[in-house]
């Protein structure tokens, strides 16, 4: 059995007061092992993060099942992390206070709490911030935050809605390698949410492109390419034609049921 299950998902928005139904999602399955990379790449609006958000347990699907390690997902759980296109960040904690917030939460001590904080300051490269505020990081430091903060429930899933689309070039790059190196560390299953065919290639086991709204599995592709990878090779620029390609063709449709309306 595979460790996220997602079957046969839809998912309407209603509109009480125009008394209308969106479907959003139309009867999705992705089914991941453990230590999988998901990239879900799209055009906007087609329920990427809709579906992002129920792996999470912040929506629930209007029909369809979707669970981790075989229990049906119906809340937010411990098991699953969540990483957002902004830190969310408290401004009034320092970093390692931010870190290990939950563990506050659960009522463990200061010195308890530093030290299980510690681990994953180090490994998301912010040693030597520990004490400074929200308001004398970068855009990035930020972001590496927000990965550690959701590192030290020990997720089984961590979950990411384009974590790095505000940030520079350089800055995005660093942090995409790092990404990489800290997912081979942690055992982890991670979805990650991009709208970039690049940044879906290098860091993915699977990209899985969806159609326009009502979003739907249009190919899910296996990306078996070496890592580091090598962004000016025949195979990542195949795969590279091959997706764009893919998400031109969802655009267009896109366009021509736009003006059909």
């Amino acid at each position: 059995m595979a460790y996220v299950q997602i079957d046969d998902v839809s998912k309407v928005f209603t509109d009480a007061r125009r008394g209308t139904e969106l479907l959003t999602l139309d009867r999705i399955s992705l089914h991941l092992e453990q230590r999988e990379f998901l990239c879900l790449l799209g055009p906007s609006g087609c329920g990427k993060s809709t579906l992002l958000n129920m792996i999470a347990g912040f929506e629930s699907a209007s029909s369809g099942r979707v669970s981790v390690g075989g229990r049906q997902v119906d809340q937010p759980g411990a098991n699953r992390g969540m990483v957002f296109q902004q830190a969310t960040l408290m401004p009034w904690l320092t970093v390692w206070e931010n870190v290990a917030f939950y563990h506050k939460l659960q009522g463990r001590g200061k010195r308890e709490r530093r030290e299980l904080a510690q681990a994953y300051i180090d490994l998301v490269g912010l040693t030597g911030f520990e004490n400074h505020y929200p308001s004398e990081l970068s855009g990035g430091m930020s972001q590496r935050v927000g990965i550690a903060r959701a590192l030290l429930l020990n997720p089984d899933v961590i979950l990411m809605d384009e974590p790095f689309a505000a940030l520079d070039a350089q800055t995005k790059e660093e942090l995409q390698q790092e990404l990489v190196t800290i997912w081979q560390k942690s055992q982890a299953t991670i979805v990650f949410v991009t709208h970039s065919v690049d940044e879906a290639l290098l860091l993915g086991t699977q990209v899985a492109v969806m159609t326009h709204r009502p979003g739907r599995i249009r190919e899910l592709i296996g990306v078996d390419l070496p890592r580091p990878r090598d962004v000016t090779s025949p195979r990542f620029n195949d795969l590279k034609r091959h997706v764009l390609g893919l998400i031109r063709e969802e655009a267009c449709a896109a366009n021509r049921l736009a003006r059909a309306l």
